[in-house]
């Protein structure tokens, strides 16, 4: 498989330790629960509507000496205007997958994929934080509250195995009510 098992962090971990695998652009991605226990699902703007797997989670780059979970925070704020989160869980491996041979060289020339920590928050704010217009150009269209359970039919096929792992690992998070 292309990724590693997800174990949930302590609070004496440390993640900005952990190194991602060689050739992987390191990365995070954002889990986010509203109080009925949906996620947060945006669809991408820079694909049309014929295409059929436009959904996906916030996500975006570490910068370098970045801490991955504010790195985390800052990408949830600038793709959603999102800051009104409390951390839930983490993981503390990459999960990693491979870009496909049509996407290598468009974006990232010096990656192979991209491996990911993941962070899971619940959402305290009120909906009108929600501001797709918080980048140039908008990273989503627009967004939806969705049972986690079908994200990864959602999702590329090449990343579904990411969200697998995700839905094995932070679906009890979403079962009922989390307020």
């Amino acid at each position: 498989m292309l990724f590693r098992r997800v174990v949930f962090l302590t609070m004496s971990a440390n993640p900005i330790s952990i190194k991602p695998p060689n050739g992987y652009r390191p990365c995070v991605g954002i889990v986010l629960f509203n109080a009925d226990g949906r996620v947060f699902m945006g669809c991408r703007s820079d694909l049309g509507e014929e295409e059929p797997y436009r959904w996906q989670l916030p996500q975006g780059g570490i910068d370098k000496g970045e801490d991955p979970e504010h790195a985390a925070r800052r990408e949830l704020l600038e793709e959603t205007g999102i800051h009104s989160v409390e951390l839930l869980s983490s993981t503390d491996e990459w999960l990693t997958y491979d870009f496909p041979k049509e996407v290598i060289g468009k974006r990232f020339n010096k990656y192979r994929g991209q491996a990911q920590l993941w962070y899971a928050y619940r959402f305290v704010g009120e909906e009108s934080e929600i501001d797709l217009d918080q980048s140039n150009p908008p990273e989503f269209q627009q967004w939806d509250w969705m049972n986690i359970k079908i994200i990864p039919e959602l999702i590329v096929p090449f990343k579904r195995h990411v969200y697998a792992a995700i839905v094995s690992s932070f679906g009890p998070l979403g079962s009922g009510n989390i307020r």
